[in-house]
């Protein structure tokens, strides 16, 4: 079979135009691009050669025949007129992969049987034999396509797609084809340029980036490490031409593994793939020159030991497809191009995504981006040029709705509404050189300071989400007034609230958000105020840690203030510790306890809306929740089954709940006892559970606690913005004696 042949290579969608080119640089004849493949010519050891050396086609096709087919009859027709015995032994196995349909042939799998028909009297008639139907690993897969009444039979010479490589026997939860994963790294321009260029994967998985592009700077034949093609078993095969061909390959991947290779390493958060990598990694014969660790996104840096001066980022981020997943891969992507602009200004970025509205959340702008197919799922690769870009927004000058204007057009207030300027502006002041100690952004300013404004107002200053701009938000809540107090005088009073909180802050007056507190029962604490988003979510820090506050849509905004200073407690403690967070709410503890170097974290709560927000947190920390697990629990009917060990827990209750989603009313100061002693029981040796409630009037059973050590540390977890209340919470650190 020397002579000239016309052959059909598959490829996934979107990369035709990449095979073209690859198929002109091996050689081959009269090459032209179609829907998901390229048509080229040349003789056998051509395609001997395509099914060796692509790095992107899925199957190499070899049609034999095409005609007019109306009925079944004609296919049996044109497939009968075929010989057959140039391409399988009588007693050899066959299968028929048929597509298309028409009127008369609605059923592939009735298709495939008319063609198998044909290929199996041939041979009866012709040997007295006949072969059989092997629906894995036949000696001969044909291939039959049916499409505007004709039918196009051919040969399929590879067997297993040419995207199986050899090497992948682990892989991750949505592993990436090998095929489409060196077209990305083509389209990223892997290759062309010089081996001082190094490649990093911060989300590697099972390492399919890392071994294609070690496979293409070795100059290593993709089809090597295959057990085989299915033209090696046609009794045509050219065995002296192929054999050449493997041997040419062989020396060809000799002399690349003898040249340095460039610095190639991947980083995942997930200890499991990351032990498939290394398997994949070893078999593909990379393990002397391709790095993986485990490693969490907020540690993805660039390398030390070794001089990394360019390179390039290639990653395939998860993308998430129920709501509550989106929105925490919303903060992963804003993580990763924050790392990207902060560690690796100079580089290039190839993005992956099958969500290619989350590659907008990442603040880098994208120079180009291609459409490209993940098997079904239409996708992106984003291509980025690093940078560093950070744009500071000024706030707003303030315009208050309840404010009024002289002749002169300067704001006048009430007399009650200046007194309350007056103090906001009062508290600022002396709060001044405590913020700067502690780099508090966010802050308790006042709390009820003035009986007859009975409001807390809390500071929050940080990124608004998804932006690069820095914004200050305030917080205020309005106590319920008392019976003593009209409806109408409480609403005045509040009216002069809103005069005077946004020209003493020097804010928007729609940046602050008001609320008025009340005893909520059950599952009120969990409802939206707000069906709409009001105002802007922002990130906020506290510490080393990042957190988003969401200040209009709910009656908390995501972030307990006065917990600060044990929340930093719990970071200084956490290291090689495993941290369990009961009734975490939106896991800022949690989110502590592993910048501080936790071993494990578990965070657990009944409120999926929190949860929902607790895997935001972590994913905008570079957390990954393999290591920090989230768990859908009542926690008072959890710690009754609960058998795993803890070395630091933190258990704040609610003073009451009686959501439905509960199998009992839970009060704190009835509950307490029973929850710290089935707390205590998952300690380990030496471990501490700091146990806090915000109930006013609580007094702790020390009698039936009198097992444990119990210290007080309220007034030590109280900071400076809170030292007008000190009532606001009660704190304890429990051990056992």
């Amino acid at each position: 079979m020397t002579a000239e042949t016309q052959f059909f290579a598959t490829c996934p969608k979107g990369l035709e135009s990449l095979l073209l080119d690859e198929l002109k640089a091996l050689g081959a004849q009269e090459v032209r691009e179609t829907v998901a493949g390229v048509y080229f010519s040349g003789d056998i050891k051509k395609a001997y050669e395509v099914c060796l050396w692509s790095r992107l086609a899925n199957k190499v096709l070899m049609p034999l025949v095409q005609d007019r087919a109306d009925t079944a009859d004609d296919l049996y027709r044109v497939a009968r007129a075929i010989d057959w015995q140039q391409y399988l032994k009588p007693c050899g196995t066959l299968m028929v992969d048929f597509s298309g349909e028409n009127r008369n042939i609605r059923n592939t799998q009735f298709g495939a049987v008319k063609i198998k028909d044909a290929v199996v009297d041939c041979f009866r008639d012709d040997t007295g034999e006949r072969p059989d139907v092997a629906k894995r690993d036949p000696d001969l897969r044909i291939n039959a396509r049916l499409s505007r009444g004709n039918i196009t039979i051919g040969l399929d010479l590879c067997g297993e797609s040419l995207h199986r490589r050899g090497y992948r026997k682990s892989q991750g939860e949505a592993p990436l084809k090998e095929n489409l994963a060196a077209a990305i790294l083509i389209r990223a321009g892997w290759g062309k340029a010089d081996h001082d260029e190094a490649l990093l994967d911060p989300m590697c998985g099972s390492g399919t980036f890392l071994i294609e592009a070690a496979m293409i700077s070795a100059d290593v034949a993709p089809g090597l490490m295959r057990s085989g093609f299915a033209f090696e078993r046609w009794p045509t095969h050219d065995t002296n031409a192929w054999q050449e061909l493997r041997e040419q390959a062989q020396s060809r991947k000799r002399h690349g593994l003898e040249r340095e290779l460039p610095e190639i390493r991947g980083y995942d958060a997930n200890l499991g793939v990351i032990r498939a990598a290394e398997e994949n990694i070893t078999r593909a014969g990379f393990d002397d020159w391709l790095r993986v660790s485990r490693k969490e996104l907020r540690e993805f840096v660039k390398p030390t030991h070794k001089a990394m001066p360019h390179g390039i980022i290639v990653t395939n981020p998860p993308y998430g497809e129920r709501l509550g997943e989106i929105e925490a891969m919303k903060s992963l992507y804003r993580h990763l191009g924050e790392r990207m602009r902060e560690e690796f200004t100079g580089w290039r970025a190839a993005v992956f995504t099958g969500n290619p509205e989350l590659g907008k959340q990442m603040g880098v702008r994208a120079q180009k981006k291609y459409k490209l197919f993940n098997g079904t799922i239409a996708s992106e690769l984003l291509m980025f040029a690093i940078e560093p870009e950070y744009t500071v927004q000024n706030r707003a000058t303030p315009v208050g709705p309840s404010e009024q204007l002289n002749e002169q057009g300067e704001v006048v207030l009430s007399n009650g509404a200046q007194m309350l300027l007056n103090r906001l502006q009062k508290n600022a002041k002396k709060l001044k050189s405590w913020r700067k100690r502690s780099g508090a952004t966010c802050y308790r300013l006042y709390d009820a300071d003035m009986p007859e404004y009975a409001c807390a107002i809390d500071i929050y200053e940080g990124v608004v989400d998804g932006t690069n701009t820095i914004r200050r938000q305030v917080h205020v809540q309005e106590y319920q007034p008392p019976r003593s107090i009209d409806e109408k005088g409480a609403a005045e009073r509040f009216k002069e609230i809103e005069a005077a909180v946004p020209i003493a802050l020097d804010v928007a007056s729609e940046s602050v958000s008001f609320k008025q507190r009340r005893r909520n029962r059950g599952v009120m604490q969990y409802e939206k105020l707000h069906e709409k988003p009001m105002g802007e979510l922002l990130q906020v820090q506290e510490g080393n840690a990042r957190l988003l506050v969401n200040l209009w849509q709910y009656l908390d905004s995501g972030l307990f203030l006065d917990h600060r200073p044990l929340r930093l407690r719990i970071a200084a403690e956490a290291k090689g510790k495993r941290f369990l967070n009961l009734f975490c709410y939106t896991a800022a503890a949690s989110v502590q306890a592993a910048l501080g170097g936790a071993r494990f974290t578990l965070s657990v709560d009944m409120s999926q809306t929190y949860l929902n927000w607790a895997s935001r947190n972590l994913a905008m920390n570079g957390l990954s929740e393999s290591r920090n697990r989230l768990e859908k629990a009542d926690c008072v009917a959890w710690l009754k089954s609960a058998e795993q060990k803890f070395d630091l827990i933190m258990l704040d209750p609610p003073s009451f709940s009686n959501s439905k989603k509960m199998l009992d009313v839970l009060d704190v100061q009835r509950d307490h006892v029973s929850l710290i002693h089935q707390s205590m029981n998952l300690l380990d040796e030496g471990g501490v559970l700091y146990f806090s409630n915000n109930l006013r009037s609580f007094k702790l059973d020390e009698e039936a606690l009198s097992g444990y050590q119990l210290e007080d540390i309220s007034k030590a977890t109280i900071d400076q913005d809170y030292s007008r209340n000190q009532k606001i919470h009660q704190c304890w650190r429990i051990t056992a004696l």
